[in-house]
């Protein structure tokens, strides 16, 4: 059990829900940790204006501000490590996590994902396409996943996991908007393990 704060850092590039409901937990002592930055990929994100609303360091790194891949993966990395993170949060980060970082930061990168991994992920599964592939194939069950990031999308181990029943009048936007709530609790539950020692990250 760590008695000082775990400092978490995020990636986003969305409207940051996700985001939002792991600092509410961090602010009520839900978690024992404390948000030190937020980047994204995105200048006008959601994610960067919750950001500034809760005065965490925003930060804007994109191909625009680094036009070179490896340049932009080592000023990601090293904007982590400058601030101090010990775990990096991926909440809705739309891009694949550069080499570097996944060095530096080995272990230490988790995400969450709108399905029951290992089914409908990889690379082009995300948001809204992932709900309309599971009603296409008629499943009855999908759900969320925390898992470790990787090099491959959505291949890392999988940390924890909800189920969410398919209705038989769900639309891919019921459906997203049913997993999303689910996805605040597990990721906040998924935070607790970890720094509680339940989850271990180098198992």
């Amino acid at each position: 059990m760590r008695k000082e704060p775990l400092k978490l850092g995020f990636m986003a590039s969305g409207r940051g829900s996700n985001l939002q409901s792991i600092l509410s937990a961090c602010k009520d002592g839900t978690l024992n940790a404390v948000p030190v930055v937020v980047i994204s990929n995105k200048r006008d994100s959601g994610a960067l204006q919750i950001a500034s609303a809760n005065h965490i360091p925003g930060v804007y790194l994109s191909p625009s501000t680094h036009p070179d891949p490896n340049q932009l993966d080592k000023e990601i990395a090293g904007t982590l490590t400058e601030y101090g993170v010990e775990l990096l949060v991926l909440a809705g980060y739309m891009k694949k996590i550069g080499p570097n970082t996944l060095k530096v930061f080995h272990n230490r990168i988790i995400n969450i994902h709108p399905s029951l991994l290992p089914a409908y992920g990889g690379a082009g599964m995300f948001g809204i396409k992932v709900h309309e592939a599971v009603l296409a194939a008629g499943e009855p069950l999908t759900g969320a996943t925390v898992h470790q990031v990787n090099e491959k999308y959505d291949e890392g181990r999988i940390l924890a996991q909800t189920e969410v029943k398919v209705k038989d009048t769900d639309t891919a936007e019921t459906l997203a908007a049913r997993i999303l709530e689910q996805e605040h609790q597990l990721y906040v539950k998924a935070l607790q393990d970890i720094i509680s020692g339940k989850i271990d990250l180098d198992a």
